[in-house]
């Protein structure tokens, strides 16, 4: 592969600081900020990029690139932004690069546009000022816009990337391939599934609560690969644990395990629009329309089975789309029932395929925990009631582009929740497909205008009983129409060596600004 080597600056590390060598199975997929809305792709960003607000270590909203915010109406926002914050290339921060920033991230092409839901205008009042118009009150504005990351106007124009990478299309383009943030590290170079490296930035506006100076990032797609890595000292911590290993590594006296859970549900995913599946042997319909289908894929799945073999006891097995620790989540909705093969067979049989039928299954292979593995297991169990699902594994950056374009039956995705908020999850999976924010990820492009309703209103209900019961009562509709699959929510220990200490992120974004190397 040729050498991509990046280099926006070489920063002097600091005497005091530390390298702080990280791993973890999945590469990143862009260096565009507003272009996939991807975990491990959002992690790397938020070291280089900023938004105007961002999370403390307890997840509150704390001040990042705007000093204050004084809420004028329930539709006006006035910001005061951070004077004196310098772009990594030198120029400086004001409210010119918020407004490119928020034209920016709203093209179609691109996948962030949830960041900014709600929000109509974003106009300059002077430099260091901007006021947000919104479409109507909206609670969760302070958290959406952490991930509404702020770019550098003169240095996209200068570099033609004022428009997002159209990532599914296979386009290339400056920002995709360099940053230029606020942010407390400086992009040294990334080389796509080699390494990543990052030098703290030493004209950042705050400053580091660690030692990490300079961060290397290395993807290792192979589990066993990966954990001889740290056992061996070449890494310093890695992020994803192969389940078989951990209780391994907890033993290990050179080594230490944080644990902690992730707001991350894993399912499966249907087309329910095509009118034909595109790789199954049903012509002329589509049997995911039938809701006695999607029954049958449910109650065949054995997630206690997947828990108990596959996941190692690391799982919460799901019954619905968020997980515990997202506000909307109360353990009475999500309750899982023993699964049940016979009873499957028999909604088969009444959807009019008492033989089953066949269909294609596409998964990741390096991006969730086991993901290969589960889907393995999930073609034996519908194998039993006379599904035939035909996988196909493979990376996640081949995986993401051929879904997004709808080049599915059905597939596999895990989806974490950015904002620790249960609308992010039902706006972008279960909301009518819109050219915006609204079902960015609906891939199997649900429809249900009840549930449309609900989502909408949420948007901007501020009395908070209220909102959580429309949170419930679209949470048990997708449950109950078995929209997707819910699988499990995903826990998500660490292992580090022992001179490491960082906190955990239930988002799985780890903050090397948090680490500290002794």
């Amino acid at each position: 592969m040729k050498k991509l080597l990046l280099a926006l600056a070489l920063v002097a590390l600091p005497a005091y600081g530390a390298n702080l060598k990280w791993a973890a199975q999945n590469d990143i997929l862009t260096l565009d900020p507003h272009s996939q809305n991807h975990a491990t792709t959002n992690a790397m960003m938020q070291h280089t990029y900023e938004g105007l607000t961002r999370y403390d270590r307890e997840y509150k909203v704390e001040p990042a690139l705007a000093t204050e915010w004084q809420e004028i109406s329930p539709t006006q926002w006035r910001f005061t932004l951070r004077k004196g914050v310098k772009f990594h290339d030198g120029s400086p921060f004001g409210a010119d690069d918020v407004v490119f920033s928020f034209g920016r991230i709203q093209q179609p092409q691109g996948t962030m546009q949830v960041y900014v839901s709600g929000v109509k205008e974003i106009r300059k009042i002077d430099d260091h000022t901007v006021e947000f118009i919104l479409a109507g009150p909206n609670p969760l504005l302070l958290r959406n816009i952490i991930d509404f990351r702020i770019m550098n106007k003169a240095w996209s124009e200068k570099n033609r990337s004022q428009s997002i990478q159209d990532y599914k299309a296979r386009e290339e383009s400056y920002a995709s391939r360099n940053a230029n943030g606020t942010g407390p590290y400086v992009l040294k170079g990334w080389e796509p599934d080699k390494r990543i490296v990052f030098a703290a930035n030493p004209a950042w506006w705050d400053k580091l609560q660690g030692n990490a100076t300079e961060v290397i990032y290395t993807p290792i797609k192979a589990d066993a690969t990966r954990i001889a890595a740290l056992l061996s000292g070449d890494v310093d911590i890695v992020t994803d644990l192969p389940t078989q290993d951990v209780q391994r590594l907890r033993n290990e006296p050179k080594l230490k395990v944080l644990d902690g859970h992730e707001v991350r549900t894993i399912f499966i995913g249907m087309d329910q629009f095509s009118p034909e599946l595109k790789y199954s042997s049903v012509k002329g319909k589509n049997p995911f329309k039938d809701i006695r289908v999607r029954k049958a894929l449910n109650v065949a799945v054995d997630r206690e089975a997947i828990k108990r073999v596959t996941m190692r006891g690391l799982s919460i097995p799901a019954a619905i789309m968020i997980a515990p620790g997202v506000h909307g989540h109360t353990p009475d909705i999500d309750k899982v029932s023993p699964a049940d093969a016979e009873g499957a067979r028999k909604l088969l049989a009444e959807a009019g395929y008492p033989n089953g039928f066949d269909f294609g299954l596409d998964c990741p292979n390096n991006r969730y925990v086991n993901d290969e593995e589960i889907c393995q297991a999930l073609v034996g169990m519908w194998a039993r009631i006379g599904l035939k699902a035909k996988l196909n594994a493979q990376p996640m950056a081949t995986f993401i582009q051929k879904i997004q374009k709808f080049d599915h039956d059905a597939y596999m995705l895990g989806w974490g929740v950015a904002t620790f908020d249960g609308l992010y999850t039902l706006q972008s999976l279960m909301r009518t497909k819109t050219t915006g924010a609204d079902g960015s990820f609906n891939l199997g492009r649900i429809s249900d205008a009840r549930l449309d309703a609900l989502v909408d209103a949420m948007k901007t209900e501020t009395d908070v009983k209220k909102r959580d019961a429309m949170l419930r009562e679209a949470l048990v509709m997708t449950r109950d129409n078995y929209y997707y699959v819910p699988l499990h929510h995903q826990l998500r220990p660490w292992a580090m060596k022992k001179n490491v200490s960082t906190v955990h992120k239930a988002d799985d974004r780890p903050e090397s600004r948090f680490a500290r190397i002794d």
